[in-house]
């Protein structure tokens, strides 16, 4: 019976820390899937399908990982119909610990045969953010250390995309 993980987040846009974290969690499970959420309490920069791209682009080297949209549905019924026994959630810092283990608290109400793994962060990526990530961007910093080549560029594209309808 294969292992099957989901890892479901806004990516508004992807990051080195999202990255390892699904690297990482690559390798715990047979088959892994990126859920792009659409979290109505976020205004996000990129759509639903920009962010997918990125996703795909950013884990083309990983065989046994799809990325999906998960809009019309919680995702502890998202990852019951993928046949997903495990939810991945990333942590940064000790703030991100409550709001993540009340999500896992009730993810275990609603669906008991489900669980919920923590994978800390590695040091090199727990400051960043998408929100970090933006506002660097937004007053030219060096991304290089933020998430790969081609989702700056596309984050640059973006912004500039931005600027010009102003």
């Amino acid at each position: 019976m294969d292992k099957v993980g989901l890892y479901s987040g806004t990516f508004d846009p992807v990051t080195n820390g999202h990255l390892d974290v699904i690297e990482r969690g690559y390798e715990l499970f047979d088959r892994l899937y990126i859920t792009v959420a659409q979290n109505i309490n976020k205004k996000t920069l990129f759509t639903v399908e920009e962010r997918v791209e990125m996703l795909k682009c950013a884990t083309a080297h990983l065989p046994n990982v799809e990325v999906m949209v998960c809009s019309d549905k919680l995702v502890v019924d998202f990852a019951k119909e993928v046949g997903a026994k495990t939810i991945l959630r990333g942590l940064r810092a000790v703030t991100d610990f409550e709001y993540e283990l009340q999500m896992a608290q009730t993810n275990r109400v609603l669906a008991p045969d489900v669980d919920t793994v923590f994978l800390t962060t590695s040091l090199e990526y727990a400051y960043v953010s998408s929100t970090i990530m933006k506002e660097v961007a937004r007053f030219g910093g060096d991304l290089s250390k933020f998430a790969p080549p081609e989702i700056i560029q596309a984050l640059h594209s973006k912004m500039q995309e931005q600027n010009e309808e102003k």
